[in-house]
């Protein structure tokens, strides 16, 4: 396992600003990315891919969805490399840039019925381009907070950039929401939903002005200092850590699996199949955001008490077992909102971040810093299109496949569970002998008595 070499206390003042301008930034990011998610299946199926079959439209839709996820493994690795080579904070005002400027002009798109084919091409470009600054931003942001962060809290401090994931989620969710609750249906669909996409440019300009006032890791300068960047970061990441890359990128499906479930594919499923309206699905979702924003990190912090690896495997399979009892009880509601709330807010909003709070940490532990922003990016992003991308896709196949019953989707979500429990325990297990290793090595280089 690789560990850190730098031994530099920072002044909590300091922490408390890279850790504020990483939430900041996550933030708008996640907001930018997750508002697609949530128009994909309630506009962009209608206005962009429209076709006799709503089934079709919607898996064209989510098809553009999971572009974005397929594009993030190129920004991580492009901006990966950039930032192991000149650093942290350059590469986060960049793709902060490219996230809002491309979802500003989502909201300026033509319809398909307006200028025909034209329409979803730039959708879909747009697309990448949102996928291509994601790639790159989520790696910086957790990284500022974990380099800077002292070594035994780092779980703690490296889990409070997640929590950008949750109020991001809030934001598009809620802002979707009152959309739909404060207009009618043809209001909504005319003009309300470009609105929130163009508020994103004003998130923009405020997270710029936060994130230009932070300074570079100590960590990484350090690197910088000694002249240790290596030449080409992702090579060098191939060749010292593949079975690392491997195991996290196995760690990573059930965050994936599980949060595209109940975060992206849950609101499609409710509207459609059970039938309730789309604000209050919504108002489900944004709960459990919410108290993710608590749950984070609490569950970051004790990370650090019980280990990541531990707690991230337990959590593979908490979140992999249960979905059964949370579909249950959507399917059984009859349209009982405590019933759909509960079985929304107490998996998303709590469980998941068993395994969304140390993951970050559990993935920084695996690399150097000469190539720790590249590493992090590749493992996340990589395993994104997989873990995330086609979530939504399958989940809607399977839901066809059993006749409108979500059996096969939990299934599906257990047998990720299964995975990632299985490739953190390699994890925890490397943990264990590298520390075991380690005084060995000392008393090795330890020069002998005269």
């Amino acid at each position: 396992m690789a560990n850190s070499d730098s031994s530099q206390t920072t002044d909590p003042k300091v922490i408390r600003k890279v850790v504020t301008s990483a939430i900041v930034g996550a933030t708008i990011e996640w907001y930018d990315f997750f508002l697609y998610g949530v128009v994909a299946g309630i506009v962009f199926n209608k206005l962009y891919f429209p076709n006799a079959d709503p089934l079709i439209s919607t898996l064209l839709a989510y098809t553009t969805f999971a572009v974005g996820f397929v594009t993030r493994p190129l920004g991580g690795v492009i901006f990966g490399h950039f930032g192991d080579k000149i650093g942290r904070k350059s590469m986060l005002v960049l793709t902060l840039m490219i996230m809002g400027v491309a979802t500003f002009l989502i909201g300026l798109v033509p319809t398909y019925a307006q200028i025909g084919i034209g329409a979803p091409i730039l959708l879909l470009l747009l697309r990448v381009a949102q996928g291509i600054g994601l790639g790159g931003e989520w790696g910086g942001a957790v990284l500022m907070a974990y380099e800077y962060a002292p070594k035994e809290k780092r779980g703690f401090y490296a889990s409070l950039p997640q929590i950008g994931l949750a109020l991001g989620l809030f934001m598009a969710s809620g802002v979707v929401g009152a959309l739909s609750y404060f207009l009618t249906d043809e209001q909504f669909m005319s003009w309300g939903w470009r609105v929130a996409f163009l508020l994103s440019g004003l998130m923009v300009a405020v997270g710029m002005f936060i994130r230009l006032h932070v300074k570079e890791t100590p960590e990484f300068a350090a690197v910088k200092e000694r002249n240790a960047e290596t030449a080409i970061p992702f090579m060098d990441m191939m060749r010292r850590y593949p079975g690392n890359v491997l195991k996290g990128m196995g760690a990573r499906y059930i965050d994936g699996v599980f949060f595209n479930i109940f975060g992206v594919f849950s609101i499609t499923y409710l509207t459609t199949t059970i039938k309730i309206t789309r604000s209050e699905a919504l108002i489900g979702v944004m709960a459990a955001a919410i108290v993710m924003c608590f749950s984070i990190p609490f569950f970051g912090k004790l990370s650090d008490k019980v280990g990541r690896a531990r707690m991230y495997m337990w959590g593979s399979l908490i979140t992999g077992v249960v979905s059964f009892p949370a579909f249950w009880l959507m399917s059984t509601s009859n349209g009982n909102m405590m019933m759909i709330w509960l079985a929304t807010i107490i998996p998303f909003g709590i469980l998941y971040a068993m395994v969304y709070a140390p993951e970050a940490a559990l993935f920084c532990d695996l690399f150097d810093a000469k190539v720790r922003y590249t590493g992090i990016s590749f493992v996340y992003q990589f395993s994104g299109i997989f873990a995330s991308g086609i979530t939504p896709i399958i989940a809607t196949a399977l839901l066809k496949l059993n006749d409108g019953q979500p059996w096969l989707i939990c299934a599906y979500v257990l047998f990720a569970g299964l995975v990632s429990a299985w490739c953190a325990g390699m994890i925890g297990r490397d943990q264990k002998q590298a520390a075991a290793a380690a005084p060995e090595t000392k008393m090795q280089m330890r020069p002998a008595r005269t």
